[in-house]
């Protein structure tokens, strides 16, 4: 991903602070944190959060005692992300980390991935994560589903306009997308892709998990997400859901884990 124009001004709108935080975003953050937290070595394990935007990952990261060190290329996401308590960041490429080998116990790539259109970018970053994270230590990395565009652009109504229904099959087809009102290309995977990038990258035997699964397509998601009952049920039936392989593409997101070899 490059620091183009295009890219700095959709996110100089500060969009990306609130996306995880309200609404039907919080269905991806908090199954990321439930993934992710039964993953993740015991704190206070260092973690690097690469790609991590405004901070919403490494605020729970931190309360949750780990030490918290952020990269991000854009610098109103650094900014922000360094008014945030117990966390450290800076700015820096997913593709040449600022960071010695061998000297964290996890490594998150939570948005890099698709803003990498080139596949070897991709694998670049993910060998990156392996250069610096410790033997054993964890590299979990968020994927768009390319399948995505379809689903969104039928459950917000815009599919039956000829230019969204272009993109959501073209999309469908190679991944490749224009992000609407951003001006910079975005790569969505199918999931059967992500693992060959991993093992490409000196990570073999990565588990792949759906973050939303069919839930994100219900009308009334937000009742659920907003009743703790009924979002504890939503939480526990995806989790059982998680890793069926013929149910990865429905999710929005999905994350992927692996560890370094000993």
């Amino acid at each position: 991903m490059e620091t183009t124009p295009e890219l700095l001004a959709y996110y100089g709108q500060d969009r990306e602070d609130d996306r995880l935080r309200v609404g039907r975003g919080r269905l991806e953050l908090w199954r990321t944190q439930d993934v992710l937290r039964r993953a993740l070595p015991p704190a206070p394990a260092r973690v690097l959060d690469v790609g991590g935007g405004t901070g919403v990952h490494a605020e729970w990261l931190a309360a949750d005692g780990y030490r918290v060190e952020l990269i991000d290329l854009v610098p109103l996401h650094v900014e922000r992300a360094t008014r945030l308590a117990g966390i450290t960041a800076r700015q820096g490429d997913a593709r040449e980390l600022p960071v010695p080998d061998e000297s964290v116990d996890a490594v998150l790539l939570l948005g890099p991935l698709y803003h990498l259109a080139e596949r070897a970018d991709r694998v670049r970053a993910l060998a990156e994560a392996v250069r610096v994270v410790r033997p054993g230590g964890l590299v979990a990395a968020a994927t768009i589903s390319r399948y995505s565009v379809m689903h969104d652009t039928i459950y917000l109504g815009s599919y039956l306009l000829e230019e969204q229904r272009k993109m959501a099959h073209s999309a469908a087809v190679d991944g490749v997308m224009l992000s609407p009102g951003s001006g910079f290309t975005a790569y969505l995977h199918d999931p059967d892709e992500v693992p060959v990038e991993f093992a490409d990258a000196g990570l073999p035997d990565a588990a792949r998990y759906g973050l939303e699964g069919p839930f994100s397509l219900y009308g009334d998601i937000n009742d659920w997400l907003d009743d703790p009952d009924r979002r504890t049920l939503m939480l526990d039936a995806q989790r059982r859901l998680e890793s069926v392989p013929s149910l990865l593409g429905i999710s929005g997101h999905l994350l992927t884990l692996a560890r370094k070899a000993l």
